[in-house]
């Protein structure tokens, strides 16, 4: 199988420190079985190149507000808007298979709210969500739910 392809922005670490550990999680699970797949990610950032993408991915993204509450007065967002700008380069939103959200569960109705823009902003579903860093407990549901979405996506049905 594949290796499950991601791309996520990480601004204060937390999205990056949750993809090693999914990283770890899946190759773990991959030494197990190994039709279980193992994850590739990459990292967009206000200094990457924007390239075409020609395979399937999920995205991860956090949420950082600056003015607005996102439901009833507009939303401003702050410091994640390149890997919007990357999803929407060329066709690149074609090949999404699905949005997974960060945030702070403390922020209520803002809580992944980005990823759940994205998520209506480029036809894909939202399959999962984590708070801040995430517990083990979410990196097995996160897997799930990504090659659950694969399996779906590729007309497997268990």
């Amino acid at each position: 199988m594949q290796p499950i392809r991601i791309l996520f922005i990480s601004i204060e670490g937390n999205t990056r420190n949750f993809i090693e550990h999914l990283t770890d999680y899946a190759a773990q699970q991959h030494a197990t079985d190994d039709a279980n797949p193992t994850i590739e990610a990459t990292e967009i950032s206000e200094a990457s190149d924007f390239q075409p993408e020609t395979t399937p991915y999920f995205c991860f993204v956090p949420t950082y507000l600056n003015g607005g509450n996102g439901i009833d007065n507009g939303v401003k967002e702050l410091m994640t808007n390149v890997l919007g700008e990357y999803i929407a380069f060329q066709n690149n939103a074609r090949y999404l298979l699905g949005v997974v959200g960060s945030g702070n569960r403390n922020f209520n109705e803002q809580y992944c709210l980005t990823a759940k823009r994205y998520a209506r902003q480029f036809n894909a579903p939202f399959i999962a969500n984590y708070e801040l860093r995430g517990v083990p407990a979410d990196e097995k549901r996160v897997y799930a739910a990504m090659v659950a979405r694969l399996k779906e996506v590729n007309g497997h049905v268990d």
